[in-house]
């Protein structure tokens, strides 16, 4: 075995411009495949995360009537005594934080200017909320007993033209179906670097919200934050009450898992188109040169070397450039995912409704994937190469020693 790699590798040496480019060809294709799905994976577990913190949490609490498409404020639909019930859900063991939230649609006007939005109500002391006091860009961030300040996001400001300090007119819609006015002054903006939710949400204290929405004590929903987000399922079944529904992460973020699986499988597809592209380079390689070669073959055949060894030869060649690109790959995957890793690649406004996608995408390379691509990268160049070896096996040794004349 040692002696057929020595010569394949001595056959390779022939023509080394040829092999480095072969194996080139195959660790350009690898490396491509690494960054692909470090982005996928990036993509969908930054969009999971950022949805995670911003929106849905690892449990909600509801009143069962509860619409979330229609932001209802009827007090039937809402969570009665909101705090009584958060500080209970937080003396869980398993639970990080457990707050109260007051969801309702509003619209904001500026001089000319106005833009629908969507007023979140929070207690501004909850570590629940840490992502919009750590994201402050200017101005200060919200008190509890606050009544005529509000935060808004960067993009929202920018398109209203405004800053912190000005005033603004916010209209919401309340509990029994009126409109209130009142107006409100910045007292700053806020970036969580993700413009589907920045563009949209306004913020204000829960006391606030729930006067002018005229849902005293009352809550869209408790938003709830674990330590461990595999615990979901445990910690609902412990707080499981006949009035309330029990909403996890992963009910409440199909949309993310579903799209996260169709990428999954278009992937496999674009996986092995690339792959296949990559093997045809090698398969032409030991293709050339069998032909290159065959009167060598024929001596080979002719002083008694069995087909099955020179096939195993041809073979032996197929896995050291195989081997070789598969190193040069990993080497240049890794570098370029690495990189994407620490600085990430800016998308801008890639929001949708009930996915939040970050203004940046970081590569996140698993493991799993890793060893996947690597693993099949091998198989399918070993497999490229059976052809040209098998070509070389059945020459005849007359033919072949012919055809080199």
């Amino acid at each position: 075995m040692i002696q057929l790699f020595k010569m394949a590798f001595r056959d390779l040496g022939r023509n080394r411009r040829r092999s480095f480019f072969s194996s080139l060809a195959l660790a350009m294709g690898l490396a491509m495949l690494l960054l692909l799905a470090a982005f996928i994976n990036g993509e969908m577990s930054g969009a999971m995360d950022s949805t995670i913190r911003l929106q849905s949490g690892h449990l909600q609490v509801r009143a069962k009537s509860y619409d979330e498409a229609k932001t209802s404020l009827k007090w039937e639909d809402l969570v009665e005594n909101p705090d009584q019930i958060a500080k209970q859900i937080s003396a869980l063991p398993q639970v990080a934080v457990a707050t109260p939230r007051l969801f309702a649609s509003g619209i904001v006007v500026v001089r000319d200017e106005s833009a629908g939005v969507r007023i979140m109500g929070i207690d501004p002391l909850s570590a629940a909320n840490a992502p919009y006091r750590q994201g402050m860009l200017s101005g200060e961030y919200l008190s509890a007993d606050d009544r005529d300040g509000l935060l808004i996001g960067q993009p929202l400001a920018k398109k209203l033209a405004v800053q912190t300090g000005d005033k603004l007119n916010l209209s919401v819609n309340t509990s029994n179906g009126d409109v209130a006015e009142q107006v409100f002054t910045i007292r700053g903006i806020y970036s969580t670097q993700t413009n589907g939710f920045d563009s949209v949400t306004v913020l204000l204290p829960l006391s606030k919200a729930q006067t002018i929405a005229q849902a005293e004590n009352h809550a869209s929903t408790i938003f709830i934050l674990l330590k461990d987000k595999t615990q979901a399922d445990a910690v609902a079944a412990a707080i499981q009450g006949s009035s309330y529904q029990i909403l996890t992460w992963t009910g409440m973020n199909e949309l993310i898992i579903q799209t996260e699986d169709l990428a999954n499988g278009y992937m496999v597809i674009l996986y092995m188109i690339v792959l296949a592209i990559t093997a045809t380079v090698i398969m032409n390689t030991l293709i050339m040169a069998v032909f290159e070669r065959t009167r060598e073959i024929g001596i080979l055949a002719a002083i008694g070397m069995k087909g099955r060894r020179i096939m195993a030869m041809f073979l032996a060649e197929s896995s050291l450039l195989a081997v070789g690109g598969i190193v040069m790959g990993l080497t240049l995957g890794l570098l370029v995912v690495a990189y994407f890793n620490n600085f990430g690649f800016y998308i801008g406004n890639m929001g949708m409704t009930g996915m939040l996608i970050g203004n940046t995408i970081y590569a996140d390379l698993t493991l799993n994937d890793t060893v996947n691509l690597t693993i099949i990268t091998l198989v399918i160049t070993l497999l490229a190469g059976l052809y040209p070896a098998v070509l070389a096996a059945r020459m005849e040794p007359v033919e072949a020693l012919h055809g080199g004349k």
